[in-house]
């Protein structure tokens, strides 16, 4: 049998990981109150139906190992535009948001459309400014585990792709620094408002690619998380769909 001891050091072990998994910072911060948003819209993002949505296919993060995709052209945006139905919708990248205007598309988020540009995912964002500690706790899990839980939040199938690959990216790369920064007990930022160690290292190895193919975040659609960002970080987007969906279906 095994010794106490080693049952301790077991333990102690799993209950690293889990910290770990379950987000970096030790005592993270309330999420905040979502944006304002229109009655009903979330309702309203998740009835919409995309006719371009994108897919993904094997993990993005070995086709791009050691390097960075390039990033969105600045001034880039994501744009929709709903059919006659009101209903059904078309995902398209523009250079600027003026154009996306002229073309008649509705600026969702700036950089280019990827996976996560769905209105769909747009709802989770806004319905959960805080995703740090369940996408953790879905990454955990066993890789078809890991997506049931990821699309039980709401995201769709290629949504939930990129955040499972995302995470899988972060345990192998910076494992050990975030098993530093729980054992120091760090917030989620340091006292000059730079991220923690564990929370920079997702960001410096996983974030290029996530941000690549998910197309979508939260700083970029305008909302605002539970880790603490400078205002020049987040891009003002104002989601209000409904009447472009009540005026298309006219």
């Amino acid at each position: 049998m095994p010794s106490s001891s080693r049952i301790a050091r077991c333990a102690l072990a799993i209950a690293i990981c889990t910290a770990v998994l379950a987000g970096c910072a030790s005592k993270p911060a309330p999420p905040p109150a979502p944006p304002e948003r229109s009655a009903g819209l979330l309702t309203s993002l998740r009835a919409a139906v995309p006719v371009n949505a994108m897919s993904i296919g094997e993990d993005p993060y070995a086709t791009w190992a050691g390097r960075s995709p390039p990033p969105s052209p600045p001034g880039s945006v994501c744009g929709v535009r709903f059919e006659p139905d009101g209903i059904h919708y078309l995902l398209a990248t523009f250079d600027t948001d003026a154009l996306a205007r002229e073309a008649g598309y509705a600026v969702t988020h700036a950089g280019r459309c990827g996976v996560c540009s769905t209105l769909q995912d747009l709802a989770v964002y806004l319905e959960r400014p805080d995703l740090t500690a369940p996408v953790r706790r879905c990454g955990m899990m066993t890789d078809s585990g890991s997506m049931s839980c990821l699309e039980a939040l709401g995201f769709t199938h290629a949504c939930a792709r990129i955040w499972a690959y995302n995470a899988e990216n972060t345990r192998r790369q910076c494992f050990g620094v975030c098993v530093r920064s729980w054992m120091s007990g760090e917030p989620s930022t340091k006292p000059d408002g730079s991220l923690n160690d564990c929370l920079q290292c997702d960001e410096d190895r996983s974030g290029p690619v996530f941000k690549a193919v998910a197309g979508r975040t939260r700083r970029n659609s305008g909302i605002r998380s539970s880790i603490p960002r400078r205002d020049e970080e987040v891009a003002h987007v104002v989601h209000d769909y409904v009447p472009l969906s009540a005026a298309a279906g006219r």
